[in-house]
């Protein structure tokens, strides 16, 4: 078994329960304990985790993933506004990555006249584009069920060999200490490497996503500007210090 695959398997062991210990992963997977330490020390370090006496625990009560229907009836009106602003930012010719999610989404009526090429790993969003009349490239490797985008090493792959001007990116939480998250491992590494194909990266996030926590680091908060509805009083300087936010709901 192949380190990555291991560690997603920690993972998953980590959604049904809270705590896992090195003893049994060492049975688990007939490894020595130092390959479990070793593993479980990468995966604190990536922000997945935190090392306890004995194996490891789950950082922080984490937020559900809602489906793609679920997330689509929520605050629709302030990621209308997100999105238009996002769209924005385009120029004409660009190569952009478009990111699964539902504030996304929401960008693409506003970039129909704007002849982009669009290069994005959701299935939802190729088939709206193609309709649109833009250039459009569709990323391959295993779909998701929940959120209907290809999320696989062989999409990642297939990034690493791309170039974007521009990367619109959704994320499920936004926090001072954990940055940018997401629901599930393999997401989390396939935006990462879309995040890190782009000259500019822009997180889509209403407010709502803040000072949130979910499964997967998907990249650190001085990697992208933030594009919001509104900033609440919730968020701390802290976090505020550590990237760029632009509120473009007032």
């Amino acid at each position: 078994m192949l380190t990555e695959e291991r560690q997603q398997s920690i993972l998953d062991l980590l959604k049904e329960k809270e705590i896992v210990k090195t003893r049994d992963l060492m049975i688990k997977f007939d490894v020595s304990e130092s390959t479990i330490r070793r593993d479980l020390q990468e995966m604190e370090e990536a922000g997945w985790l935190r090392r306890v006496h004995g194996g490891a625990k789950r950082i922080i009560k984490l937020e559900s993933e809602p489906s793609m229907v679920e997330k689509s009836s929520k605050n629709l009106h302030e990621k209308k506004i997100v999105a238009k602003y996002a769209a924005s930012l385009v120029l004409p010719g660009e190569f952009i990555y478009l990111d699964a999610g539902t504030t996304t989404l929401e960008m693409l009526p506003f970039l129909k006249e704007k002849k982009v090429h669009v290069i994005t790993n959701s299935v939802q969003h190729a088939s709206i584009s193609i309709d649109l009349g833009l250039t459009t490239t569709m990323l391959g490797g295993s779909i998701r069920l929940t959120t209907k985008a290809a999320v696989s090493n062989q999409t990642i792959e297939q990034i690493k060999t791309c170039y974007f001007d521009k990367a619109f990116m959704g994320t499920n939480g936004i926090h001072e200490n954990y940055g940018y998250t997401t629901a599930d491992a393999e997401e989390a590494a396939t935006k990462k490497a879309a995040m890190s194909q782009a000259q500019h990266v822009f997180i889509l996030a209403d407010d709502s996503k803040f000072n949130k926590v979910n499964f997967a680091k998907m990249g650190n908060l001085d990697e992208a500007i933030i594009i919001t509805n509104q900033i609440n009083k919730e968020v701390s300087q802290e976090l505020r210090s550590q990237t760029v936010i632009k509120e473009v709901g007032k």
